[in-house]
């Protein structure tokens, strides 16, 4: 899956298809579909140099403005700051 970073020291609503907004913070990151790497103002943004679309078939990153790669985005195995409710009899 693509990983998109916002480049910019603020935060940004990037628009994706189907009428859907990925909000980012800044320097923040986020994984997004194949088909929204391809959406039309999505690429504005890259082109602008405010994100940075990162892909993982291997080809690299698609940067605007030449800045520094990104990281890839780690995902991790548990929800954070989640509590969940006790189950059972008490």
């Amino acid at each position: 899956m693509p990983t998109i970073s916002n480049k910019t020291t603020q935060p940004l609503s990037v628009p994706l298809p189907g009428g859907k907004t990925l909000h980012l913070g800044p320097k923040a990151s986020g994984q997004i579909s194949p088909r929204a790497a391809e959406h039309g103002p999505l690429k504005k943004l890259v082109d602008a140099g405010q994100v940075e679309l990162v892909t993982s078939d291997g080809g690299g990153s698609r940067t605007g403005g030449g800045g520094p790669k990104g990281h890839a985005f780690e995902q991790g195995g548990h929800a954070q700051g989640r509590a969940r409710p006790r189950s059972g009899d008490r």
